[in-house]
């Protein structure tokens, strides 16, 4: 197991970010959630720790120093190349001109996962061929993620989130370009979210290498996919009755891997907390959880995916998992990896 360490014991004084990003999650998120929810971090420690991505808009240059230095790997939210599309899109007059870093970083032979929040009408299309064309030609970035911006019921910057036609635009630039790469080694990769919202097939789990950017969602379906033929029940007989919960996004997906099984059900998730516009299990609330399935045949268990709840094991809306239980009357678990998923349904 890979060893987290605790925050407070490692890093003392937290660096927030010094951005107003149009796309910016945490700006989008309703009031009256708990505190640390509103944080916005932009930290490289925690880059290295952590596998968090930075900006590097509020790097002094004596942090450039000592990571170029120690050879220290870090994750980086590059969004575009465009220096003057980068300001506008993070709100920093200043951010397109940190680029230069990412370029000294690359120079130093660092090694770098990018990631890049598309916007439709702002940095995909010709934009968007750009900036994969200027990374890619950095042979030390590892990875260069495509991910499509999320937009809550509480945006306020008249964005938008893609058709299914633009989608699959980002799709095809993306593997040209990976067909293109001299590097090799499928390092250009869209989000699942890419290929659910332009209903094309998600590639199979060798396209992911060694899954760089999986928490980005990137080969999350893949992996499930693979874990779930080595551990699901040989007959559909041996499975106890249970429910499993999901989001909107991967609903399809996970009905068609348990078709077979009649004693599962795969209840999908509307997110009313966020809104419809929100589709991913990791970011589903309790009190949709509960509202949704009052009253409903769970059977004997329910499962739930372990990227709704935090390290302390809390929902966005200050839940635990004892409380949705008692909430459903129903004996409710968490999944905390896909090759666990056998345990739970046997039926013992």
């Amino acid at each position: 197991m890979k060893y987290k360490p605790t925050f407070k014991y490692v890093i003392k004084q937290k660096q927030s970010c010094c951005n107003s990003c149009v796309f910016c999650f945490i700006d989008q998120n309703p009031q009256g959630l708990r505190k640390p929810l509103y944080f916005k971090d932009d930290d490289a420690r925690l880059s290295f720790l952590y596998g968090n991505y930075i900006t590097l808009t509020n790097l002094q240059e004596q942090d450039i120093q000592r990571i170029i230095r120690e050879k220290t790997p870090i994750n980086i939210s590059v969004h575009t190349t465009n220096p003057a599309l980068r300001s506008r899109l993070m709100g920093n007059p200043n951010a397109g001109e940190t680029l230069e870093t990412l370029y000294r970083f690359a120079a130093a032979k660092l090694k770098m996962n990018c990631q890049l929040v598309l916007c439709p009408g702002l940095n995909d299309g010709e934009e968007l061929l750009r900036s994969l064309r200027d990374l890619a030609a950095l042979k030390s970035v590892k990875s260069i993620a495509c991910v499509p911006v999320g937009l809550t019921k509480f945006h306020k910057n008249g964005l938008r989130c893609f058709t299914k036609e633009e989608a699959a635009a980002v799709i095809q630039t993306v593997t040209s370009q990976n067909k293109a790469d001299k590097v090799g080694q499928n390092r250009l990769v869209c989000a699942d979210e890419f290929y659910l919202k332009a209903q094309l097939p998600i590639p199979e789990y060798e396209h992911y290498g060694d899954f760089p950017q999986y928490e980005n969602g990137v080969g999350m379906w893949a992996t499930m996919q693979q874990s779930a033929s080595a551990v699901m029940p040989p007959s559909a007989d041996c499975c106890k009755k249970l429910s499993i919960i999901t989001g909107v996004a991967a609903f399809p997906l996970l009905r068609e891997l348990f078709e077979p099984y009649s004693n599962i059900t795969i209840h999908q998730i509307q997110n009313d907390f966020f809104g419809h516009t929100i589709t991913v299990s990791g970011l589903l609330t309790a009190t949709d959880i509960i509202t949704q399935l009052k009253g409903k045949d769970l059977g004997e268990l329910l499962l739930l995916p372990p990227n709704m709840f935090n390290n302390d094991s809390i929902t966005l809306d200050d839940m635990t998992v004892t409380d949705i239980e008692k909430a459903l009357n129903v004996t409710t678990k968490v999944v905390d990896k896909p090759e666990n998923l056998w345990y739970y349904l046997e039926d013992k």
